[in-house]
């Protein structure tokens, strides 16, 4: 069943892609849960050398989207909450503690 292009227009209008992790908000994350770069590795599945590089960098660390994402779960599921630039709760861009 062929789509109505206005609709996949629309919808691609709507759609906004997840910020990417910055290395400042993981050296953030990671000090407020109080974790060491071996144990953000091990709870993340990557290596301690990749957990190195992406801290290296307060912008967008320069690898691969799947690693951002590891990380940034492993943060969350230790109790981190990530806030975009442009968040409307309080603060802007940088993390916090889950309630």
């Amino acid at each position: 069943m062929p789509r109505n292009s206005a609709v996949v227009r629309h919808h691609a209008a709507l759609y906004k892609p997840p910020a990417m992790l910055t290395g400042k908000q993981i050296r953030a994350a990671r000090a407020l849960l109080g974790w060491t770069s071996s144990q953000l590795a091990e709870a993340a599945s990557v290596s301690y050398a990749t957990v190195s590089r992406t801290e290296q960098t307060d912008d967008v660390p320069p690898v691969r989207a799947t690693i951002l994402a590891a990380i940034q779960g492993a943060l969350e599921r230790g109790g981190v909450v990530f806030l975009d630039p442009g968040d409307t709760r309080t603060g802007g861009a940088g993390v916090r503690m889950r309630e």
